[in-house]
């Protein structure tokens, strides 16, 4: 039988077994609560991000048009006319007479060539022509006597022959020393350098004292006419073909070597008629005019040619041609806002632009800034710069 006391300890043992159960249901309670909450979280779909703009470009709007057809290549300046001033007869360099450096017209005197040998070989000459006139007269007064006496029968015809004979051999001797005379003045005159034609007159090559002549002809300076002048440059077969036949309308300009354009133009004055073998290359050449020697021989300079036109062609600034292994193509943006690629063919280059033909068509939209932001296919805002 149990006491007071050990019910007591039951019922508090009971007790505190019934808070256990109690404080145990909440704590399972709030666990389902929380999973039930996390779930629902869990399970409720998240917000997409908004999608960015497109990005903007510039573009410009191209049109199909008749473009000259230019080359460029590497020229080489040259003078148009060079003579070569050398003595033509021997003596010793008295003195220069012009400028080194200078223009000198045609005519001028450059050198002087001591002329005494050439004066003496002169008068020598005019004394052999003087002898050879008194022989002649001599021989046709022999051969006039001759002539009456055969008339009268009183001389042999072996004898008139003879004298008729001495009279022609006569009028030679005065005819070639005639000529000796006339050389010797040429000499004479040879010892008084001119220049041949206008122009600037380089270095001398000798100086005053210097024997000069003497079994040869001694160079002494030369003469370049540098206006106009010339320019020699050369482009491949393939550029030449691809080009109008080119002809003296055709526009020669250069760029000095500093980059700057000559102010002047000139024309084309010669084309070859065959491929240079060894380079694949055609020779050509323009002239350009030079009153103001700004342009010297032997001067590299960068050829422009123009020669024709090219229709149905579009002007690109360089930035907007892009390459790949397939070849040169543009991006351009159609009117939904669409990225597209256009294959085109670089033809020629003026200035900062290409010259392009291919699958542009008249006015398209060709992006020009801003390549970097798009991708083919892509969406994109054009901006029109020009």
């Amino acid at each position: 039988m149990r006491t007071p006391r050990s019910l007591r300890k039951v019922a508090r043992k009971t007790m505190r077994t019934k808070e256990a159960i109690v404080l145990l249901t909440w704590q399972s309670l709030l666990v389902l609560v929380m999973l039930t909450v996390a779930g629902t979280v869990a399970a409720a779909p998240s917000a997409a991000p908004a999608a960015p703009p497109p990005p903007e470009v510039s573009v410009i709007t191209v049109h199909s048009q008749s473009v000259p057809f230019t080359r460029d290549s590497v020229g080489r300046l040259a003078a148009t006319r060079i003579a070569e001033v050398r003595a033509r007869v021997a003596g010793i360099l008295q003195k220069r007479t012009y400028t080194e450096g200078t223009d000198v017209p045609e005519g001028k005197v450059l050198f002087q060539i001591d002329p005494d040998q050439q004066a003496a070989a002169l008068h020598a000459a005019q004394a052999a022509l003087a002898k050879a006139n008194a022989e002649a007269i001599n021989a046709t007064l022999t051969a006039k006597r001759y002539s009456e006496l055969h008339a009268k029968k009183l001389l042999a015809q072996q004898d008139l022959d003879t004298a008729l004979a001495n009279e022609r051999t006569a009028a030679a001797g005065v005819q070639q020393a005639q000529a000796n005379v006339e050389i010797a003045r040429l000499n004479l005159g040879y010892a008084t350098v001119v220049t041949p034609i206008a122009g600037r007159a380089g270095r001398a090559t000798v100086t005053e004292g210097a024997l000069v002549g003497q079994g040869e002809a001694t160079a002494l300076t030369t003469i370049e006419q540098i206006d106009p002048i010339y320019v020699n440059f050369t482009l491949s077969s393939a550029e030449f073909s691809q080009m109008s036949t080119p002809s003296v309308q055709s526009k020669v300009e250069v760029l000095l070597p500093d980059g700057s354009l000559y102010p002047r133009t000139g024309t084309l004055d010669f084309a070859d008629l065959a491929v240079i073998s060894a380079t694949g290359t055609v020779a050509l050449r323009g002239v350009l005019p030079n009153p103001d020697h700004r342009l010297l021989p032997g001067m590299f300079v960068k050829v422009r040619l123009t020669a024709g036109s090219l229709d149905h062609a579009f002007v690109l600034p360089q930035a907007t041609v892009l390459r790949d292994s397939k070849g040169a193509y543009a991006l351009v943006v159609v009117g939904s806002g669409r990225v597209e690629q256009r294959r085109v063919e670089t033809r020629a280059m003026t200035h900062s632009d290409w010259v392009v033909t291919g699958s542009l068509a008249d006015g398209d939209q060709v992006i020009t800034d801003g390549l970097q932001k798009v991708r083919l296919g892509g969406e994109a805002k054009a901006k029109a710069t020009r």
